[in-house]
Order: structure tokens, then sequence, then C-alpha cells
């Protein structure tokens, strides 16, 4: 445990290693860490932080930085959350306006997210399948393929090739999307698949054939496809920034980016925890991400968890206000998502 000297201490060297990205010495501190205490006994509980681990020394300095448990100390308990202005809530609010497309409204908030944090935005996209389908139709492409034309209650549409277990004639594949159509529109891709299969086991005689037809058609149509996971917006931002000089290092960074696959395997560690978490450098668990931070928040519709959103940028980063900017982005895209033009 810190006493309140040691905290008001900390507190302050963060914030101002944040804001000017210099190593912090006792006597900016003497300055602005409002506390009445002698420069002596400020240099004497820097080395006790040192000491804990919270503090480091570069060595062309006098001065102290925070390593990554002292950011997470800061950002668990020594944080002054600002929250984001009137303004910038109405700039989220108006480009992420209900009643755009789903992708439209994910590329607008990875790019909000970016733009006013200047560093990275990342969105994972909701699932196919916790969408409801509008509308189907079929179409025979030969004697074996067939083109699934979906479109869900966001307006997105999929066009999937299928291959059935037999040919079917189109007059066939009319009825089947008229019958799908007539059935399921509203529902989720897995509730239908679902019911087509209890349906058929409880049919009579004269719907056998139908329901069998769609069971077949719909068992490869309705499987959610694999899709862009995530939307990023603002890599190159990193470039500029001091902290992430390091080439090699960048390098991997933009590798990871490219490939989506470990980013989006930490959005799903967060996706049932409520609110915003954070991963500060080797939190991650990935050598690629150890100079970075992610701040991250599930967004939500309807009550159902969608996806998570986030900032990606250096550990030297606002945390007072990136925290509630996520926050606040995350509370928005949800809403946006609950109009009946989106879900």
């Amino acid at each position: 445990m810190l006493d309140p000297r040691a905290r008001q201490l900390l507190r302050t060297l963060i914030a101002r290693y944040i804001r000017d990205g210099e190593p912090v010495g006792s006597k900016t501190l003497a300055q602005h860490a409002g506390l009445d205490v002698s420069p002596a006994t400020i240099r004497n509980i820097l080395a006790d932080l040192e000491d804990v681990g919270l503090l480091s020394s570069p060595h062309t300095s006098a001065g102290r930085v925070p390593t990554a448990h002292g950011y997470r100390v800061f950002v668990d308990s020594l944080v002054q959350m600002q929250p984001p202005g009137e303004e910038e809530v109405r700039r989220l609010r108006a480009e992420l306006a209900s009643g755009n497309g789903t992708q439209s409204l994910l590329g607008s908030a990875s790019q909000m997210l970016s733009a006013m944090s200047h560093f990275v935005g990342v969105v994972s996209a909701p699932r196919r399948e916790q969408f409801a389908f509008r509308h189907i139709d079929f179409v025979a492409l030969d004697a074996r393929r067939v083109l699934a034309i979906l479109v869900f209650a966001d307006n997105e549409v999929q066009n999937r090739v299928i291959e059935p277990r037999r040919a079917y004639e189109p007059v066939e594949l009319e009825r089947v999307a008229n019958y799908l159509n007539a059935q399921f529109a509203g529902r989720a891709l897995a509730d239908i698949r679902a019911c087509l299969l209890r349906e058929l086991r409880m049919a009579k005689s004269e719907m056998e054939q139908l329901l069998a037809h769609s069971v077949d058609l719909a068992s490869e149509a309705l499987v959610p496809a694999d899709a862009d996971d995530m939307v990023m917006a603002g890599q190159t931002r990193l470039m500029g920034v001091q902290d992430l000089s390091d080439l090699d290092r960048l390098r991997e960074l933009f590798e990871v980016f490219a490939s989506k696959r470990e980013i989006l395997q930490l959005l799903e560690r967060t996706i049932q925890a409520p609110g915003v978490r954070i991963f500060i450098g080797e939190e991650t668990g990935m050598v690629s991400l150890e100079d970075v931070s992610l701040v991250t928040a599930p967004y939500a519709a309807n009550g159902q968890v969608l996806g998570v959103l986030g900032v990606i940028g250096p550990k030297r980063m606002a945390y007072d206000r990136l925290i509630p900017l996520v926050q606040t982005a995350a509370d928005v895209l949800g809403a946006a998502m609950e109009s009946p033009g989106t879900r």
C-alpha cells in the first residue's frame, strides 16, 4: 500500500510524463505535486517507488519514468478521468447515426476513435448469427451450385455459393425461398436452422419434401460465413509516436495489425467483461504488443453484447481521456445498433 504522499507523487509524475514524454525529476515534482515536503524527501519517496517496480531511471537522465506496473497502479487507482465534452459526444452521435448499415457504423466508429485518440481505433464485428435475416433468394448457377443471396435486418447483403446434396430446379428454389421468407423473416440464423430441423421431425407427409429441401439448402446458406471480423483505422498514426520509434518492433506491430488474429483474441477476452478493460504492455501476453496499451469496452444492443471496440496506442497515452472516450463510444455505437434499420 502506498501512503498518500507516495500516491500523489506517483500520480503527478505519470501525468507529467504522459504529457511531456520526458523523465520527471524531483525538482519538477516539488513544483507541481502540491506537497509541502523537501526535494530530499521527494527523492527518497521516488527511490522507494523505484524499489517496488513502479518507476525506473533511464541511464541518460536524473529523472524517472513509469514502468508498466506503475501505469497499472495509475489506471486502477490514481487516474482522474476527463470525460469527453459535449462537442465530442455530438460528433460521435452524428458519425454513428442510427439507420446506417452495420459495416458503415463499424467503419465510422473505428475512424472516430482513431481521430479522437490520435492512435489506432479498432472495432470487432458482431457475428452474423446474431442478426435477424430479412430475405433470401436462391439462383441456380449450374447443375450442382446455387447462389444464396441473404439480406439481413441491418441492410447488409451476403452472397454465398453453396453445393446442396442434389440438383434443384428453379421452381423448387423459389418454393424454398418463399417458405423461408414467410416463416422465418426476422429470426436469427441459428434459430432458423434449429427450427427447421425440429419441424422436419414433426412434419406431416405433405410438408416433408419442402422441409427436407429447406433444411438441405439452409444448412449451408444460413451457416455464418467467415467475414472481416475486425475493422481498424489509423495504424499509420503510430509511425510518428516517439515511444514506438524502434523500426523492428514497429514492423512486428504492423504484422500483428495485418493478421488481425492476435488483436481479435484480445478483444474476445473482454467481450463478457462489463465496462472498460485495459491491457498495458506485457499484460497482452504477446511479445509483439509489449510496447503498446489497449483500452477496450464491449458494445451492446437490446441487452445483447455484440462486440468490442477500443484504442491501441503507446503505453504513454492519456488514460484519463481515453478510458471515458472508449466507454462513451461503446455506448453510442450500441445505441445506434439498436435502431430498427440497423438490427
